[in-house]
């Protein structure tokens, strides 16, 4: 027998359906993922600020690349003498620029970091819900049911955090190139690579809060009712 979850506050189910499994439409899914970021709004928030700093690393140095690329595709000595003097290695006849190990070592680094931090937030988030994951349970949810809960709060957290991320270094990249190098920076067509290196950074954001969030998710789906609801509030 199936039974649809109709409030987001656990509570407000009656406990005799216990042993009963319950079918939560997609909609509803989404409207409590929602809400209970609401509710641990703060955590969420720093949770997406940890994602927000990562991506807008990331899109800053990839930015940087492009907009370096467009000024070097002009031909123009004068700027080619501009980006040695910033700092890019361009050997004699050399027509593209690429990120450096450095660079690679650094995002790379940047993004392990967010990810620890977005498994070690999500798990503290598991700790303050065990009682809810509980009611949920002994309601007759399935192991899937949390997880889907789970994810989907981090998917929402993904992708605004990823696509704040995206734009602010992408802005930040563009205006650090134009401070640098003027109007020169709009002589090539780098528009559509900025905007490709930003949907590559909100996919890459979006991806790592959903692979932060796999273990919290699996230690919330298999949590016992029993012992998730003698957890003092």
């Amino acid at each position: 027998m199936t039974r649809t979850l109709s409030s987001s506050d656990p509570a407000s189910v009656p406990t005799h359906a216990a042993g009963r499994q319950v079918r939560l439409p997609l909609a509803k899914s989404v409207l409590i993922a929602f809400q209970s970021i609401r509710v641990r709004f703060l955590r969420s928030l720093i949770t997406t600020l940890t994602l927000v700093a990562a991506v807008a690393f990331l899109a800053f140095v990839q930015s940087s690349i492009e907009l370096a690329n467009g000024l070097l595709a002009t031909g123009d000595e004068g700027l080619r003498e501009a980006l040695i003097r910033a700092g890019h290695d361009l050997a004699p006849g050399q027509a593209s620029i690429g990120s450096s190990a450095k660079e690679r070592w650094i995002v790379i680094l940047s993004l392990l970091v967010c990810t620890v931090g977005i498994v070690n937030a999500q798990l503290m988030a598991v700790t303050e819900r065990f009682r809810e994951i509980g009611t949920m349970k002994c309601l007759g949810a399935l192991d899937r049911f949390v997880v889907r809960l789970f994810f989907l709060e981090a998917g929402m957290q993904g992708l605004a955090g990823a696509a704040a991320g995206a734009l602010i270094g992408v802005l930040a990249a563009f205006l650090t190139a134009w401070v640098r190098f003027g109007p020169a920076v709009l002589a090539g067509s780098v528009w559509p690579a900025l905007l490709a290196t930003a949907g590559r950074a909100t996919a890459v954001g979006c991806g790592l809060s959903l692979l932060g969030v796999v273990y919290p998710a699996l230690v919330a789906a298999r949590m016992q009712p029993v012992e998730a609801m003698r957890v003092e509030p």
